[in-house]
C-alpha cells in the first residue's frame, strides 16, 4: 500500500499593497446593511482608523490630510470653510470608508458598525466581532 503525503509547500505570493488588499474582490461580494444615516466629524474618522488599527489585522488606508493651515487667521479666503475644501474632504473620507467597508475582515469588527450605523459613538464600548446568523 502506497503512502500519501501531504504537499505542505506554500504558495509563492507577491507583498500586498493597499490597491490589492482593498480592491474589488476576485469573487462576488455583496454587503447588505439596513439603511442609516449619521453625522460624522473627522475626529470620528480618526477614532474609527485607530480602532481598526489597534483591534484588527486590517491594513488601514489614509484618512485625508488634517486642514492645519486653512485655520490660519489672514489667509484671505474661506479656509476650512471654502467650498473647493469641503466637498475636497468629503470625497476622500467617503474613498476612506468605502474601502474600509468593503474589507472582509473590517466588515466584522464593532467599531466600523457603530460608526455606520450607531447616531452618537460609544467610545467606551469593548472591542469585539460581530457575528452574523
Amino acid at each position: 500500500m502506497a503512502e500519501t503525503v501531504a504537499d505542505t509547500r506554500r504558495l509563492i505570493t507577491k507583498p500586498q499593497n493597499l490597491n490589492d488588499a482593498y480592491g474589488p474582490p476576485s469573487n462576488f461580494l455583496e454587503i447588505d446593511l439596513k439603511e442609516s444615516t449619521v453625522r460624522r466629524r473627522y475626529s470620528d474618522f480618526e477614532w474609527l482608523r485607530s480602532e481598526l488599527e489597534r483591534e484588527s489585522k486590517v491594513v488601514v488606508p489614509p484618512l485625508p490630510g488634517k486642514a492645519f493651515l486653512r485655520q490660519l487667521p489672514f489667509r484671505g479666503d474661506d479656509g476650512i470653510f471654502d467650498d473647493n475644501f469641503i466637498e475636497e474632504r468629503k470625497q476622500g473620507l467617503e474613498q476612506f470608508i468605502n474601502k474600509v467597508a468593503g474589507h472582509p475582515l473590517a466588515q466584522n469588527e464593532r467599531c466600523l458598525h457603530m460608526f455606520l450605523q450607531d447616531e452618537i459613538i460609544d467610545k467606551s464600548y469593548t472591542p469585539s466581532k460581530i457575528r452574523h446568523a
